[in-house]
């Protein structure tokens, strides 16, 4: 499963496994969650899409069953 690197503010990567319809989405946050069930037409969109967060929030947050693999980094404090 290869990770494609996004050109987005909210996405960093993005990895999905065809035979068992898994999407892992990296955030910039570091967070890192799979969504169980999703389309490969839904990924190839969704790789396509001009604003990739945005069109996350239309068509897979929600939608499909998730589950958090990495919560986000804390942020530094100073």
């Amino acid at each position: 499963m290869p990770r494609i690197d996004l050109n987005s503010t909210a996405l960093e990567a993005a990895t999905y496994q065809d035979e068992l319809a898994l999407l892992e989405l990296e955030f910039h946050s570091g967070a890192i969650y799979q969504y169980a069930g999703v389309p490969a037409q839904t990924y190839q969109e969704l790789l396509l899409a001009e604003s990739k967060g945005a069109y996350f929030h239309s068509h897979i947050r929600n939608r499909f069953a998730c589950a958090k693999i990495r919560p986000a980094e804390p942020k530094p404090s100073f």
